[in-house]
């Protein structure tokens, strides 16, 4: 039990709860005007996962590592004859690659658990649909959201550009 000695006087608390409510009343409100006005996002902020198609190995880490299970990928094997070996190689090639966003929790472990940096974070965050079948986003769509994808931090400025750098000058010089 408090004292009236230790607390200063009787009712401070209550006191100190109402000037926190009269300073919020008649303080003004910071309301965005979204969607007329687009909030200002920090620039890696989350939105939606980018794929970059020429990464891709078709390892399949994303969708096991997933735990919605709303990855789907499809691929077959392609065989590569290399000059000079002795039997031909096989790679996986990509067929399908398939996002299920009203399954996704936005967790981002498939983000993470990529080794080749296939996917990404995109700040994109207005993709709502009407119908939750246009939720599923394939790969060409994925790939859309690549062009938001900004670049990333700058590494050692003595040491290489990062393949992300690289990628976009090698494009670039192509046009």
């Amino acid at each position: 039990m408090t004292t009236p000695e230790k607390d200063g006087f009787p009712g401070k608390g209550l006191l100190k709860g109402l000037g926190v409510t009269i300073k919020t009343m008649v303080s003004r409100a910071g309301t965005q005007q979204y969607p007329d006005v687009e909030p200002e996002l920090p620039a890696r902020s989350r939105g939606v996962i980018g794929l970059m198609e020429s990464n891709c190995t078709v390892c399949m880490l994303c969708a096991r590592e997933c735990p919605d299970w709303c990855i789907y990928i499809d691929s077959h094997k392609e065989t590569v004859e290399v000059p000079g070996a002795a039997r031909a190689r096989q790679r996986n090639v990509l067929d399908r690659f398939d996002i299920d966003f009203s399954l996704c929790m936005y967790c981002g472990i498939c983000i993470e658990v990529c080794p080749f940096d296939a996917l990404f974070w995109a700040p994109d965050f207005a993709y709502a649909e009407g119908d939750i079948r246009n939720l599923l986003h394939d790969r060409d769509r994925l790939g859309e959201h690549m062009a938001g994808v900004p670049a990333p931090p700058p590494h050692d400025p003595n040491g290489e550009p990062s393949k992300e750098e690289s990628t976009a000058a090698k494009k670039g010089g192509a046009r």
